[in-house]
């Protein structure tokens, strides 16, 4: 599995909030979890250590399933590109964008400026300047990294805002007021109005990539800045800069020639492409221009197709790969029935592949699991919208015991709309409380009497409202005398792991007479449900919704709840409204303190707008020849900073 098995993994990556907001499959990505356990099961104790021996002009092979390969190499591209194993997997390797995230390590999540083409911005004027300056590293053509290559960018994005999956009306470039070069190795933004530093750090600058003028051109073989896209504007409708886009995009289209155009070849990552297959076999040979440091130490770094995740299996069993599956959330061949439970760390205690010689990382992903919640149903949409019955919902959900059963010790408690592993400065005390579940830990007997004080009584089993009402001891404004508590959940058909999950919520809704059944469809089917509903729409009947997790790899970064729970936004998809959550939101994009995150973050958990579900920690092989690996959980990885004890790593 690619880090593209999300929400719209066959159809389409949104152009939602920023760039790469991104829903995972859950019963996908939990077997990928435990399943990478088995193409990742190797002793973890010495995983990511650096080696004393460096040997020079080392391969390193990671193995990919064909067709999970990247398919894009051009980065301001519309949706059908915009997934994290074109930009992280690949593009970045290549073409840094201005500022990179996480690190070489399996927790970081913070901005990373030691490894970013720019120095910190620097805010003034009430948040409203933003002086950005380029560090002048060089491209590999040897022209400098500077204000016009920014600028050439910004003026692109002007241009083409429609076809840039990472562009949201009203955020960036539409908040500018104006942007320019203030000197030759620095460009000034004056806002419209005052932001965090943090927010708009994380969120917006994060969406900017420098271009070398060598792209400024509208055919093959023209004179680098020939295409006019730097000094363009608004003036001529951005003319210059459509051609550009226009020639650049049908590159990006053209695969077969990746590794031969010399577009392509002009890069300022610590990599350059050497052999392309859209399959997925590629190589990359180190930039011997790349200004930032690391530099690469090994000579090489492959990418091989596999025909299954039981042929990657096979290869790591025999020593072949250097890291097993599509690099940070790859496919294997083992299911997690074949595996221990997981001792300390995530990690299963026992070692499948030690005697191939490999070690386990474990491996997060910043991101939260959930199902929707359909708030604008007809006729279950006002019990959704009593907290209380929210709150009785999480009490009769047992997200520790999901991980015993079905989770087998890799699987963690989602608590709130911000992500709660690996620990960062976004994660509060509320939402560690009791064991990860945060305010609303599973507790039947305390939602059952929760629902009674509420109007709510067994009537031959099922759940009824027996005091209709809006007072403090009835069901709810909208629930009649009568209605009963029966639910359909929609889940993808074929996912063994979201059935199991599905039976579980089952079981624990019963305790409370609450009746849940579960309804599978294909995948492509419940996208259709993906879209806010009003209660008149045809498909506006479903109640829960479970597709899976949603990862916050950037941008942006900050884990802030504009894309799902702002009012209106187009991946609230359960319709949630509140004014409060929406108050809170917006303040996260203007204050600069914690305290306004916080605020947010702990109201998510008090709120219940998604019903939370519990979140996998996958693991993966790495040789115990290559060093100095881990896996980011923000699904970037870093071969730069990688070493090899063996010509074959």
């Amino acid at each position: 599995m690619t880090k593209f098995g999300l929400r719209y993994a066959r159809a389409k990556e949104h152009t939602m909030f920023e760039r790469r907001r991104k829903l995972r499959v859950a019963g996908v990505a939990a077997v990928a979890a435990t399943a990478l356990l088995a193409a990742g099961c190797a002793a973890s104790s010495t995983a990511g250590k650096v080696s004393s021996v460096v040997v020079k002009g080392a391969v390193a092979t990671l193995g990919v399933i064909t067709g999970d390969g990247a398919n894009c190499i051009f980065q301001l591209e519309s949706s059908q590109c915009y997934s994290g194993t074109n930009y992280q997997d690949f593009e970045y390797l290549m073409v840094r964008p201005l500022y990179m995230f996480g690190g070489n390590s399996n927790t970081s999540v913070s901005i990373n400026y030691p490894l970013s083409p720019a120095d910190a911005p620097v805010y003034s004027n009430g948040g409203k300047t933003v002086v950005i300056n380029l560090k002048g590293w060089k491209w590999s053509n040897g022209e400098t990294v500077d204000a016009n290559d920014l600028i050439f960018f910004l003026n692109m994005l002007e241009a083409e805002k429609a076809n840039y999956a990472a562009y949201t009306p009203g955020l960036l470039p539409d908040n500018m007021a104006s942007y320019s070069a203030t000197g030759p190795d620095q460009v000034t933004l004056q806002l419209k109005q005052g932001y965090s530093s943090l927010w708009f750090t994380y969120n917006q600058l994060a969406i900017l990539t420098p271009f070398p003028m060598a792209w400024d051109v509208t055919n093959a073989g023209a004179a680098e800045g020939s295409g006019g896209c730097l000094t363009d504007s608004a003036a001529d409708g951005w003319a210059k800069c459509k051609a550009v886009w226009k020639f650049l995009n049908a590159q990006n289209m053209d695969t077969a020639t990746y590794a031969t155009n010399p577009l392509w070849q002009v890069v300022d990552g610590p990599f350059r492409l050497t052999s392309y297959h859209v399959n997925g076999d590629y190589a990359f040979a180190p930039n011997p221009k790349y200004s930032g440091s690391p530099k690469p130490s090994i000579a090489e770094l492959k990418f091989v197709t596999y025909t299954s995740d039981t042929a990657v299996y096979t290869a790591l069993r025999t020593g072949a790969l250097s890291m097993g599956g599509a690099v940070t959330n790859g496919g294997t061949g083992v299911q997690s029935t074949d595996l221990a439970p997981a001792g300390k760390g995530f990690l299963p205690p026992t070692n499948p592949l030690a005697s191939a010689g490999y070690v386990l990382q474990p491996e997060y992903e910043f991101g939260i699991a959930y199902s929707y919640i359909n708030f604008n149903n007809p006729t279950v949409g006002p019990m959704f919208r009593q907290l209380y019955f929210r709150q009785a919902l999480m009490e009769l959900n047992n997200q520790l015991g999901f991980d015993t059963s079905v989770g087998r010790g890799y699987w963690y408690p989602t608590s709130a709309g911000v992500p709660s592993e690996p620990p960062s400065q976004w994660v509060t005390p509320v939402m560690k409380e009791n064991a990860g579940q945060g305010p609303y830990p599973y507790d039947p007997a305390k939602a059952e009497a929760l629902l009674a004080a509420h109007g709510w009584k067994k009537v031959g089993g099922v759940l009824t409202c027996e005091t209709a009402g809006s007072g403090a001891a009835d069901c709810g404004a909208g629930i009649a005398k009568g209605s009963q508590a029966r639910f359909t959940m929609l889940y993808s058909s074929g996912n063994t792991v979201q059935a199991d999950n599905v039976a579980i919520l089952k079981s624990g809704f019963a305790q409370a007479g609450i009746q849940l059944s579960a309804d599978a469809e294909t995948f492509d089917s419940l996208l259709a449900d993906t879209v806010p509903c009003t209660p008149t729409q045809a498909r506006c009947s479903w109640d829960f919704l479970f597709l899976g997790s949603w990862l916050f790899d950037g941008p942006g970064f900050e884990p802030t709840g504009e894309p799902l729970f702002q009012t209106g936004v187009p991946d609230n998809s359960g319709s949630y409204s509140n004014a409060e959550m929406d108050k809170l939101i917006s303040a996260t994009h203007t204050s600069n303190s914690l305290a306004a995150f916080d605020a947010y973050a702990d109201y998510t958990a008090a709120q219940v707008p998604l019903l939370w579900l519990p979140f996998a920690v996958g693991t993966q092989a790495v040789s115990v020849n290559l060093h100095n690996v881990t896996q980011n959980p923000l699904l970037t990885f870093y071969p730069e900073f990688w070493t090899c004890s063996t010509k074959t790593c």
